[in-house]
């Protein structure tokens, strides 16, 4: 890792120079660039008295719905649950949030797909929804219709099919709105790499997305994530909710669905604006086939009348 000098990028020199970060790490400071961040740049620091991770923000984050001062309260409270890092500085400007590094596995989507992490998974899930109450609340439907508002009003790539499935989708609303559950704090964004194997127990990182929301949107959101089977999702619901319910397992699948075609305008909006090199339209395509294939399974309705019969 390079050392931390006039040579580091700007912004995450200007993090270390905060007084809350010091504590934190010591002297003979080393940093490497973390891989995965699509909304953000993430450097690990290591010091002689510890390490911390730097976030920083991207500039389009507005358009992405994210809010940084969410983000970090959010981040506190997961912190005070014992399931996220803990948060020791943050700027507006630039956007910059310095969190203590969690030593340990980050986990991967063929990971999930195996089950046998359901337990740790869904026991992680219930420290975080049994956290304070987040600071603002998040659903998927209201930012699908946000970010399809930003595609149409810029001219944005979209999928060709993508409007023919509206009112599809607009069934799924209504299914899921009729009988709402409680609403718990959620990460809203729990792909495979936000958890953390650590001491035995599985971490949540990574709250930009975070918000009160329904324990099932969060069950559905992983396994569209980590594209899991019935199979799997049925045993992650089983231990989440501690028995078995078809209601509940119709429930996220149609949340996971609900997501795969709401991220997918995230995909476009980020594919005309962000600076990375990343594929985006690709990755959008991913969300939305699938997507699509599963608003026209047959399994569809069944799963609706089981939601709001």
């Amino acid at each position: 890792m390079p050392a931390v000098d006039a040579s580091a990028p700007a912004e995450l020199r200007l993090a270390l120079d905060l007084e809350e970060v010091r504590p934190h790490l010591g002297d003979a400071l080393w940093y490497e660039v973390l891989s995965g961040g699509l909304t953000n740049v993430n450097y690990r620091v290591a010091g002689s008295l510890g390490q911390v991770v730097v976030r920083v923000g991207a500039t389009n984050a507005g358009l992405l719905a994210i809010d940084r001062r969410n983000e970090r309260e959010n981040s506190i409270r997961a912190a005070r649950a014992g399931v996220g890092a803990p948060v020791y500085a943050s700027i507006e400007e630039p956007s910059l949030l310095v969190i203590g590094f969690i030593e340990g596995t980050t986990l991967s989507a063929a990971d999930l797909r195996r089950g046998h992490l359901a337990g740790p998974v869904a026991d992680a899930l219930r420290r975080l929804h049994s956290a304070e109450p987040f600071s603002a609340g998040f659903n998927m439907f209201d930012i699908q219709r946000s970010y399809l508002k930003i595609v149409d009003e810029n001219g944005f790539w979209l999928p060709a099919r993508y409007r023919n499935y509206l009112e599809t989708f607009h069934l799924v609303e209504a299914a899921l709105r009729a009988h709402p559950e409680p609403l718990v704090p959620c990460n809203n964004d729990l792909l495979a790499e936000n958890f953390i194997e650590s001491g035995g127990e599985i971490r949540i990182i990574d709250y930009e997305y975070s918000g009160n929301n329904e324990a099932s949107f969060e069950l559905g959101n992983i396994a569209s994530e980590s594209n899991l089977d019935t199979a799997t999702l049925e045993q992650l619901c089983k231990r989440y909710w501690g028995r078995e319910d078809p209601v509940k397992v119709a429930r996220a699948r149609l949340w996971g669905t609900a997501s795969k075609y709401g991220w997918t305008l995230w995909a476009s909006i980020q594919s005309s604006m962000a600076s990375l090199d990343f594929d985006f339209i690709s990755w959008g395509m991913e969300k939305y086939l699938r997507a699509e294939e599963e608003f026209s399974s047959p399994e569809l309705k069944s799963m609706i009348e089981l939601v709001a019969p």
